[in-house]
């Protein structure tokens, strides 16, 4: 409560705040070196702060909402801790950071890693560790150690961190050799891999898991060297005002988890793609849903659900396949059975309008007839199940959880007891008997990766598009610069 109150008392009166600042730092005794905020108070002042960072996915870039990028959250998020505006300066590469903070910016926020012999920069805590990865062209075989390196067409990013790992290998290796870019970005860079301009590349991991779904023809290779930190950069010199603020905000959102959350969001996608199989779901994903976004759409705003978690269920149920049919006769996009499509209206099962919308309706139905004591996620999440395992074994299932003591309005609990309903010592106290519990429970689980993949892709698609419509140059040096070998 007391920092609410410190906050809009500095957003309502910076120019005042400022001043008393300065007053208040200027009658200290400075017998011993004190932490002094100019820097921090001018900001507040002249209410901005100037962020330099980067257009890439991992930083900043403009999505169909507006702008968007994992260190863009970190960053808007510190602004309003300020009670400030955010003013950003976009237009740099690695290299250009540091000194357009050291000349005339606050902050520097541009997936920079911590070197502590940087010189006139002070650097925040970490925010996330940044490990260097190996990424290869797939066909090309045994690319698992360093000293299969040597020898290739190897690039990197200059001043973004992954040039010190490969500095510290070539002591190893003396004839190792690469070249650094300070004129792309890692989309660019593994643009190259992907066309075989480049045999392989060094980036991060989490780079990596963030652009894979969009260059399916480079592979995963092993890390290298040790994780770096990311971290952002503030000028030394000015006092330490703005870096004790960074530090305490960047600490509060480890604390209270959304650090984590906003980690998860951005980075938290490659296991989904091992799952799916990222070039299985990219080509239907390309090949299959653009026929059938607007009829689910459609359904969504007749039904009130997201029209990516309807695409979800539909991809669940029969990958996008209107002539689907199951061994026990359930057919179509949405895999109705013969009395749901009756109960629904709906005529025929293979038309893929229908057919979506029939199923949206009825999970509709099944959602608006739950208890109301249940509610959020845990009610949609409990319509899913029931309406893959039906509504009376969800119910069922419910009664299971209250016998052992858990919420029968929670997900997670009801989740734990479906599998029950396999073993006779819990279905024989149920009304409906026997059901395959196990199977809603990956049911769910598997929409839910579903409509997050489909909605990092429907974000990230945005900031790569141009990829498509971008010619790599005829003469790709010019954009390197060449390490040589040591020996």
């Amino acid at each position: 409560m007391l920092t609410l109150i410190c906050r809009h008392f500095i957003a309502r009166y910076r120019a005042y705040f400022a001043v008393f600042v300065t007053l208040f730092l200027a009658l200290i005794p400075r017998a011993t070196p004190i932490p002094q905020g100019e820097h921090l108070a001018h900001i507040i002042a002249k209410d901005f702060i100037t962020i330099h960072t980067r257009n890439t996915p991992t930083t900043y870039y403009e999505g169909r909402q507006g702008p968007t990028g994992f260190e863009y959250e970190l960053m808007h998020r510190f602004a309003d801790y300020l009670g400030v505006s955010l003013n950003l300066n976009a237009s740099h590469h690695p290299e250009s950071v540091l000194p357009a903070v050291r000349g005339q910016g606050d902050l520097g926020a541009a997936a920079l890693p911590l070197l502590p012999d940087s010189p006139s920069i002070h650097y925040t805590r970490s925010i996330i560790q940044m490990q260097p990865l190996v990424v290869y062209r797939r066909g090309l075989n045994g690319i698992n150690e360093p000293k299969n390196l040597v020898g290739l067409e190897l690039g990197t990013l200059s001043e973004a961190g992954t040039s010190q790992a490969l500095l510290a290998l070539q002591s190893d290796y003396p004839s190792l050799s690469w070249k650094e870019s300070h004129e792309l970005e890692v989309a660019e860079l593994l643009a190259r891999v992907e066309n075989g301009t480049l045999d392989a590349a060094i980036i991060f991991d989490h780079q990596f898991r963030l652009n894979r779904l969009f260059f399916p023809n480079v592979e995963r290779g092993f890390f290298l060297g040790e994780p770096l930190s990311l971290a952002w950069a503030v000028p030394s010199g000015r006092g330490l005002g703005l870096l004790e603020a960074a530090n305490q905000f960047l600490q509060e959102l480890q604390e209270n988890g959304t650090l984590e959350q906003l980690v998860s969001r951005y980075f938290g996608h490659d296991d989904y793609l091992e799952y799916v199989g990222t070039r299985t779901f990219l080509a239907h994903l390309d090949e299959r849903l653009p026929t059938y976004t607007e009829l689910f759409k459609k359904a969504a705003r007749d039904t009130g659900f997201d029209w990516k978690l309807l695409a979800a269920v539909g991809y669940q149920e029969s990958h996008w396949d209107p002539d689907a049919v199951s061994p026990t006769g359930v057919r179509g996009l949405m895999m109705l059975t013969n009395p749901t499509a009756s109960e629904m209206g709906v005529a025929d099962r293979t038309n893929p309008a229908q057919s979506i919308d029939g199923g949206a309706r009825y999970l509709r139905s099944i959602k608006d007839r739950l208890p109301e004591s249940i509610v959020g996620n845990d009610r949609l999440y409990m319509a899913m199940a029931a309406y893959n395992v039906g509504l009376g074994h969800l119910y069922d299932a419910r009664k299971i959880t209250e016998m052992r003591g858990g919420n029968p309005d929670s997900w997670q609990d009801v989740r734990a007891a479906l599998p029950l309903l396999q073993q006779r010592e819990w279905h024989s106290q149920t009304r409906h008997g026997y059901a395959r519990g196990g199977e809603p429970v990956i049911y769910v689980r598997n929409i839910r990766r579903y409509y997050e993949m489909i909605e990092y892709v429907e974000r990230s698609r945005q900031q790569f598009f141009q990829l498509e419509q971008t010619l790599v140059s005829d003469e790709p040096l010019l954009l390197f610069d060449i390490i040589p070998p040591v020996e």
